[in-house]
């Protein structure tokens, strides 16, 4: 069993998945079975650092490799962002206004530019993980199309220069996990066996909120004769606008050939109170 929440490590989702497992302790304990025996319930990065623990030298990672929490990594993203600006201090002068006072310009400089530096790198970092590419390809890619793009230029180096904090201190952040999980997968096809036999059945909650990497790690491990069950809701897909989920997935899924829809008109979430106070 596997929950699929993209933000596994946040507190709210570990709660959710801790109340998903007490449940499903509940259902096996009524069936006279042993509770947590024989199947396992998980975040997806809790998933992917299994997959990549099996044989970490393959994704080319240590034996004793770190992983960086969401803070530590904002952290090394902020870090790299403030010795980029300090690099390249005119970056930000074609997108002023040209009449923007002396006093806005240092205000826009000291406080909004760095933050939207900071989501450039982010976005391009994330994009580019998502879609397994390096910096390096991301660079040789845009100096292959023969564009000025300055902000996408310095996102890059941002990506590169993050990529590089964290190859630095032998550690991988949460994108890197999903990233790598699936890299090993491909990599090793006894690997992928042994784990499909481990894995038989395949329960993936709120899998309108699937991402390429999501969708293509669990497509691997079910294979193409295997037992995937997807619960979600794409009108409840609300991670799309700040990471790279996208609904999509699980509405292409739903008319696949073979796949079997089953409606669940009954909400536990809604309740008749929760109506009535709306």
């Amino acid at each position: 069993l596997h929950d699929s929440s993209l933000l596994g490590r946040n507190p709210l989702v570990r709660s959710a998945v801790d109340h998903f497992a007490r449940q499903v302790a509940g259902f096996v304990r009524e069936r006279g079975l042993l509770p947590n025996l024989g199947y396992r319930v998980c975040t997806l990065h809790s998933l992917a650092h299994d997959i990549v623990r099996e044989r970490p030298g393959l994704v080319g990672l240590s034996e004793d490799f770190g992983i960086v929490d969401d803070g530590e990594a904002d952290r090394i993203l902020r870090d790299v962002v403030g010795s980029r600006l300090r690099a390249q201090p005119g970056l930000a002068d074609e997108w002023l206004a040209p009449d923007l006072g002396e006093r806005d310009r240092e205000r826009v400089l000291r406080e909004k530019w760095p933050l939207t530096m900071l989501d450039v790198g982010t976005a391009v970092t994330k994009r580019a993980k998502d879609l397994q590419i390096s910096p390096a390809d991301l660079s040789e890619r845009l100096h292959a199309s023969d564009r000025a793009l300055p902000l996408l230029q310095a996102g890059i180096e941002i990506y590169a220069d993050y990529h590089r904090a964290l190859a630095y201190r032998g550690a991988v952040d949460f994108d890197d996990l999903i990233r790598l999980a699936l890299d090993a997968l491909q990599l090793d096809a006894d690997l992928l066996a042994r784990l499909r036999h481990r894995w038989p059945y395949v329960l993936e909650d709120e899998a309108q909120d699937s991402s390429r990497l999501q969708e293509s790690i669990l497509r691997l491990l079910t294979g193409p004769d295997g037992n995937w069950v997807r619960v979600g809701d794409p009108n409840q897909a609300i991670y799309e606008t700040f990471t790279t989920a996208d609904p999509r997935y699980l509405r292409e899924f739903l008319v696949e050939p073979g796949v079997r829809q089953q409606e669940l008109p009954n909400s536990g979430r809604s309740t008749l109170s929760v109506i009535a106070l709306a």
